[in-house]
């Protein structure tokens, strides 16, 4: 398909976006349909674009002198005309990168981009200075924001790993069942989730949460809750925002309630269907916006990967508390 043609569209016609649209259909390879998106995204910018100067204009139009010349009909037509190259240039050049963002977020082929429509109630990921790197921001700079976001908010209701495991053991067993799931995965997320249960959320009385894979309370949550603040992903980077989670009246109840929250959110259909592999289950987690960190489900093969965790694992198996 020849894209030539886009070169000479005009970028206000709004027609020329369906123009666009049939051509990414009858695109015959991957380049052209990602070359007539681009185009569109940079065309829609354009227009934006000239929106925002145009409302600027008349912003100004209440301190304009109306008998001055410079405000007469004919040089605003040209101011016009002014503003829409003005807008045409920027969009080309890609210098507000909205277009950008309208490519990476429309195109099949994006990496690394989240919508926000996916993104679990849930997602706390203050963890990660014990489990590695977060996204790709220098040392110094993860741990200022985690040492702001790890505060009184959270209690620890654990006095080791070994203890956290032991614990939670035999609520995950018995709940990976229901979905034919190895407990170790269960186990090994909720240790990424709380810091291997150093870090569970307290409810403002001060008492746990309780909640081991921090998911959050929405509208359909009746029971109590825990406002905390979070460090959550966007683009990559780290950002800390306030919100609410589920509490829970034990353990128990908040490794039940994880599966339930699988089970009853259709986005995890595809996770659930593939929990007879532990690594494909968790990459399926992640895609359907489980969390939003980037590197949240290799972070959880980490742990399991872990030798003193496995060694954790063994012994509990050896004293048959299995």
């Amino acid at each position: 398909m020849d894209l030539k043609p886009l070169e000479n569209q005009n970028v206000f016609d709004l027609s020329s976006l369906n123009n666009l649209r049939q051509q990414a259909i009858g695109a015959k390879s991957g380049q052209e349909s990602d070359e007539a998106l681009k185009k569109a995204a940079q065309q829609f910018e354009a227009i934006f674009t000239q929106m925002l100067l145009k409302s600027m204009r008349q912003a100004n139009e209440a301190f304009e002198d109306k008998d001055s010349p410079f405000n007469a009909s004919g040089v605003k037509f040209f101011q016009e005309m002014h503003d829409q190259q003005i807008a045409t240039e920027l969009s080309s050049n890609g210098s507000l990168g909205l277009a950008d963002l309208i490519v990476q977020q429309l195109s099949p082929n994006a990496k690394g981009y989240t919508p926000a429509s996916v993104i679990r109630t849930d997602a706390e990921l203050n963890t990660d200075k014990l489990l590695g790197k977060v996204a790709q921001l220098p040392k110094s700079e993860v741990q200022d924001v985690e040492k702001e976001v790890i505060s009184s908010e959270e209690s620890s209701l654990f006095d080791s790993p070994k203890a956290f495991v032991e614990q939670v053991w035999d609520y995950a067993k018995s709940a990976a069942q229901k979905i034919g799931l190895n407990p170790e995965v269960m186990v090994a997320q909720a240790a990424l989730e709380t810091g291997w249960g150093k870090h569970v959320i307290k409810k403002t009385d001060g008492s746990s949460s309780n909640n081991l894979f921090n998911i959050k309370s929405d509208n359909s949550w009746t029971g109590d809750k825990a406002k905390k603040q979070t460090l959550e992903f966007e683009q990559g980077l780290p950002v800390k925002k306030q919100a609410h989670f589920r509490a829970y009246e034990s353990i128990k109840d908040s490794v039940d309630d994880f599966v339930d929250f699988l089970q009853q959110n259709p986005r995890y259909e595809k996770a659930l269907e593939k929990t007879s592999d532990s690594s494909t289950f968790l990459d399926e987690l992640q895609n359907a916006g489980y969390a939003t960190d980037p590197n949240y489900a290799e972070k959880i093969k980490n742990v399991l990967e872990r030798a003193d965790f496995k060694s954790m694992l063994g012994s509990i198996v050896r004293r048959g508390v299995n």
